[in-house]
């Protein structure tokens, strides 16, 4: 059964709802891996994917941490999403508008057919509808890469919104506050050198950055 951290400090800006952590997971593109290893502690920044009820990991199958994971090593990835600064009237009470989370656990190693599938997974998260666009991965590629889940069985979610909270002798002085909000936005699709002429942006790229149609 799935449970949820008990926050030791701020308790009102934590969450048990697994859909905000859905959503988060889903947003974010990059996680931090945590673990510790012979030599010492090691963080990790990797992308991922949620699928389902579990976070997906690949990289290189000469990857030590990757192996340490494989093996059974516990781990804690963290999610953040940084969506705006809060501009108070004095340094102590600034801060950020923030959606965090922290997953704990062990991951299991994917083979075969639900590595496969779990790899087309990466590539649709990344860029919806592309894994049907390009070419199948090779046995080689197949045999060089290390795919490995993680169950969302215990995690802790935390998040800060609105504005800070200024004393009331600085509400009534004369230094301005308020919140900056901060937004993420894809660029125009900029084509590879290399590109042969004639190949048209796909579709995949066109509804992730809203460009036109040829």
């Amino acid at each position: 059964m799935a449970r949820t951290l008990t926050p030791s400090r701020m308790p009102d800006r934590m969450s048990a709802d697994r859909a905000t952590l859905d959503e988060l997971l889903d947003e974010v593109l990059v996680a931090h891996v945590g673990l510790s290893l012979d030599e010492g502690p090691l963080v990790i920044p990797t992308g991922f994917a949620r699928d389902g009820d579990r976070l997906l990991f690949h990289g290189s199958t000469g990857s030590r941490w990757l192996r340490a994971l494989a093996a059974g090593a516990d781990v804690c990835v963290t999610v953040t999403a940084l969506d705006g600064i809060k501009v108070a009237r004095s340094g102590f009470e600034s801060g950020m508008r923030y959606r965090s989370a922290c997953l704990f656990g062990r991951c299991t190693v994917l083979v075969r057919d639900e590595a496969a599938r779990a790899l087309d997974r990466f590539v649709d998260r990344v860029l919806p509808g592309r894994a049907a666009e390009m070419r199948p991965s090779t046995a080689k590629e197949r045999a060089a890469t290390l795919v490995l889940a993680l169950p969302i069985t215990e995690w802790s979610l935390r998040s800060a919104d609105g504005f800070a909270t200024d004393p009331a002798s600085d509400v009534a002085g004369e230094t301005w506050a308020g919140a900056v909000p901060i937004r993420t936005a894809y660029g125009e699709p900029e084509p590879s050198p290399d590109l042969r002429p004639g190949i048209d942006v796909p579709p995949s790229v066109r509804a992730l950055t809203g460009a036109p149609r040829p």
